[in-house]
């Protein structure tokens, strides 16, 4: 079986994985408590049209704060990385479904963000959590 928490004492990795788990946490807390990015995550889901609003509306939000948990502690990071990916591919698709501006706070309107993290991922998807993660002290030597 891969050892899914293998990784390297390899910084590259590890300041990917830490700013994509402040990226992920940040933006998950904001979804959920500051009210401008509230009403902005709502209006993406209505007007792109995305299934089950209310569940998504709380389930994503809820993902993205644990995900940013898991990653800035460098615990399952691959796993993470997975999970990361799915996310960003219906964010890739809710900007390009929605025309409003106003809906996007913080970030254009292009796919630039989604794009950008998924490489990120990617990286970390193949490198493992890399340095100061907790995948690392679980990693045979």
């Amino acid at each position: 079986m891969i050892d899914l928490r293998k990784t390297r004492d390899s910084k590259f990795p590890g300041v990917i994985r830490i700013i994509l788990g402040m990226i992920f946490f940040i933006t998950g807390v904001m979804k959920l408590f500051i009210p401008m990015f509230t009403e902005a995550w709502l209006g993406q889901l209505v007007n792109a049209g995305i299934p089950f609003i209310a569940f998504n509306f709380w389930f994503v939000p809820i993902i993205e704060t644990a995900l940013g948990i898991f990653l800035l502690r460098g615990t399952y990071s691959r796993i993470a990385s997975v999970v990361i990916i799915p996310i960003m591919l219906a964010a890739f698709y809710v900007h390009i479904a929605v025309d409003d501006p106003a809906l996007f706070p913080l970030q254009p309107k292009l796919p630039i963000v989604p794009v950008i993290v998924m490489n990120m991922a990617v990286i970390i998807l193949k490198s493992g959590g890399g340095s100061w993660s907790q995948d690392l002290k679980h990693t045979i030597k």
